[in-house]
């Protein structure tokens, strides 16, 4: 009943309607009287009518905002109108001459009417902590839809201002290479904003990216050293975390370019096994004066420890070294399949 398209006041009257409809059974029939009777129909309305103020006005009003001592005291000026009225007014009614001329107490009362309130009360408060339970998990899914984003959103500016000098510098020597430099710079700079919307992209697609990626950072490189980036067969049937490994990729030639005049090694290497595990290494060189503890410390690191625990729990390992002159990153990932 509940993925049913309906509104949700709709659905909670139908769950309602069938609660009541089944107490109504269970409370009124037996196997040598099955059918319902007029009384106990009554009664069972009157039963209703104190569930429904119950229901729709103490919890609310006082319950919920925990105002206990209102609320208990409204629960029991309820329960005295409604033992009132069943002994003083529809006994009268339906039994003049026999229940109707003792009263046998109010905890004998209670102990008929308080499970059948019980039960209409009870199942209220369930159904209501169900829907609470259900904006949570929106919420919660909502806030971390909204980091992940934060997280994706903060690649994007890293990338782009590492890159804006190389183009500034080429600009100024008037360098034939600056438009193809701004035409590669644009793409990538596309994908990044409009097509890594989504949680997962196509592998193939995300390694295309890395490609024009790697294009655009050797430009730091130029002859100081070489870059190297080598893919296995890219299956076209599964799907990545995108601008995950971009991260990776970035720090290389980051700490690779300002910590080393000549003699540059950046060494990247993609494969996809059959059983459709990414393997990914990332090796670059450093020199001695390189602040490496701003790779781990870092922004964009931090970011993808956090996007990796969410998007692939239990499906990634993560393996970053450092040796005398080498970073050494290794990524496993389970890809899934479209």
């Amino acid at each position: 009943m509940f993925s049913l398209p309906l509104s949700k006041n709709i659905r909670e009257i139908l769950f309602q309607v069938v609660l009541h409809l089944i107490v109504l059974v269970s409370y009124a029939s037996d196997k040598r009287h099955p059918a319902i009777s007029v009384q106990e129909l009554v009664y069972f309305l009157n039963y209703t009518l104190i569930a429904l103020v119950i229901n729709y006005g103490l919890l609310p009003r006082y319950f919920y905002p925990k105002k206990y001592s209102a609320f208990f005291a409204g629960l029991l000026f309820i329960i005295a109108v409604l033992v009132l009225t069943e002994e003083l007014v529809l006994e009268r009614i339906f039994f003049p001459d026999t229940r109707a001329l003792r009263f046998p107490g109010v905890f004998y009362t209670l102990v008929q009417v308080l499970p059948v309130i019980c039960i209409l009360s009870g199942f209220k408060f369930a159904w209501d902590a169900f829907l609470k339970q259900q904006e949570v998990e929106t919420l919660r899914a909502s806030v971390q839809e909204s980091e992940m984003q934060f997280l994706k959103s903060q690649i994007n500016p890293h990338f782009l201002f590492n890159n804006l000098n190389n183009l500034y510098a080429y600009a100024m020597e008037n360098s034939p290479k600056t438009p193809e430099i701004i035409l590669e710079l644009s793409g990538v700079l596309r994908y990044m904003l409009y097509e890594c919307r989504e949680d997962f992209v196509p592998l193939k697609k995300e390694v295309e990216q890395l490609h024009n990626f790697i294009k655009i950072s050797e430009l730091q490189v130029e002859s100081r050293g070489k870059v190297r980036f080598t893919t296995g067969a890219i299956p076209p049937n599964f799907k990545v975390a995108p601008l995950i490994l971009t991260v990776f990729i970035e720090n290389a030639f980051k700490h690779s370019t300002a910590s080393q005049a000549d003699q540059i090694e950046i060494d990247i290497h993609l494969e996809v096994s059959e059983a459709g595990v990414l393997h990914f290494s990332c090796v670059n060189s450093f020199g001695e004066l390189s602040n490496t503890n701003y790779l781990t410390a870092g922004i964009g690191l931090e970011n993808v420890r956090k996007r990796l625990k969410w998007l692939y729990p239990n499906q990634h390992t993560l393996d970053i070294q450092k040796t005398k002159h080498q970073y050494i990153v290794r990524l496993t990932l389970e890809l899934a399949a479209f």
